[in-house]
This record gives C-alpha cells, sequence and structure tokens, in this order.
C-alpha cells in the first residue's frame, strides 16, 4: 500500500482532471477526486470529502489533502476534525503541482508527512519563489559524477521527470541533476531539457554509484519511449 491522496476542488471537473494527471506520474498511487457540490453545483461538499477519505483510510497507509481555494481548505478541515488521524496530512500546496509532487513522493514509498511536505515544496517551481534546498554532501563526502545524453526525443517532459525522480528517490543517496534536486518532478521538469541535451548527474551517499548505474540505464534506454 501506498500513501493516498484526496484533491479537493470546487469544480468536479477540476478534480477530476488533477487527479487523471497526476496518476500518469504515478500509476500506483490511489488518488481521489472530492470535487464540487453533492447536487453538481461549483462549491465544495463536506460530506463528498468525508466519504472519499473515510474510504481513503480504510485501504491505504495514509491520506494527503490537497485543496484548491479557502473554503475548500475549510471544508478539508472540518471533515479532518471528524475523520482525520495521525495518518492523514492537509497539505498547504498549489494544486496540481503538489498534486503532481505528492504522487510522485507517494509512488517512491514517502509517508504522508514525507508526501504532504513534497507537495508543499511545489510552490517553489513558481517563478520568483525561492529554490527548493537540496541536501548538501557532508565534508569529505565523495561526490561521483556522469555525464549523460537525453536520448529520446522530447527529452525531459513530464513522464521522464516523474520515472526520474521515482527511481531516484528509492536510493540512499543524494542525486542532483544539472543541479537540481534529482527526486523532484517538478524540479526536473523546470531544466526544460529537449531530447540531446546534455545531463551532468551527481551522487553522495551510501548508494550513489548504484543510483548514478540507474540513472545511466534508464537514460540510455530512452526512459522507454521511441
Amino acid at each position: 500500500m501506498t500513501t493516498a491522496i484526496l484533491v479537493v476542488s470546487h469544480s468536479a471537473q477540476l478534480a477530476r482532471g488533477v487527479c487523471e494527471v497526476a496518476e500518469q506520474m504515478a500509476p500506483d498511487v490511489v488518488l481521489r477526486a472530492a470535487g464540487g457540490t453533492v447536487d453538481g453545483r461549483i462549491g465544495t461538499s463536506f460530506d463528498k470529502v468525508a466519504s472519499a477519505l473515510e474510504e481513503l483510510t480504510e485501504g491505504e497507509d495514509g491520506v494527503v489533502v490537497i485543496t484548491d481555494l479557502g473554503s475548500a481548505t475549510m471544508t478539508a478541515e472540518s471533515v479532518l476534525e471528524l475523520v482525520g488521524g495521525d495518518d492523514v496530512v492537509l497539505a498547504d500546496a498549489p494544486l496540481v503541482e503538489g498534486a503532481v509532487a505528492a504522487a510522485v513522493a507517494a509512488q517512491g514509498g514517502a509517508g504522508a508527512e514525507a508526501v504532504a511536505r513534497a507537495a508543499e515544496a511545489a510552490a517553489a517551481s513558481f517563478p520568483g519563489a525561492h529554490p527548493t534546498e537540496t541536501t548538501a554532501s557532508e565534508p569529505g563526502e565523495e561526490v561521483l559524477e556522469r555525464v549523460l545524453v537525453l536520448r529520446n526525443s522530447l527529452g525531459l517532459h513530464a513522464r521522464p521527470a516523474a520515472t526520474l525522480a521515482r527511481l531516484v528517490s528509492g536510493f540512499d543517496a543524494h542525486v542532483e541533476v544539472n543541479g537540481v534536486d534529482g527526486a523532484s518532478v517538478l524540479a526536473l521538469i523546470g531544466l526544460g531539457l529537449p531530447g540531446g541535451a546534455q545531463l551532468t548527474v551527481r551522487a553522495t551517499g551510501p548508494q550513489a554509484e548504484h543510483a548514478l548505474d540507474a540513472v545511466a540505464q534508464v537514460v540510455e534506454d530512452g526512459f522507454g519511449e521511441t
């Protein structure tokens, strides 16, 4: 089981669309949409959110709730007071970017608190925002490096970026790609690298070499794209 994600929006279509996008990045993560009112109007519904949350808490390791606007957050907070627990976290995150980042983190096996932090860090992807801090290597810690070339024609777009982020998050290592956190799908997408672009991948930590080998393999394989 993985951490599930509940998307709460004023619009049923918007909530479903966000889930649809996030599912492309994290196919094994359970996402649920709770958008609009019970009778199909724009707004939020306590009953819809509560029903979705009760379903998710019964079958998953934890749940992260992401909302769009203030009243959706208020509705989610009211539901969490009755239905929530230690394994249910309300993230203060941008809806689309947060859901994508959360889904990738959950796909990598992160718990609810870590998934919520990944969602909240997505705000750093906006222009003018402060970049997400990366973990610096310890003094004297060896930094391994590989220089790779993107072989898939579309480059590091959303799906390859998600694949790469999920991959590196599974190793006991800190990985940077062209200076950004390799475990951050939004940071990787933000590089805007086309096919044929060069990747400078650096890694530190106990599994640094294994992480670099894995990254080199998926890049060489073109992320399975033709």
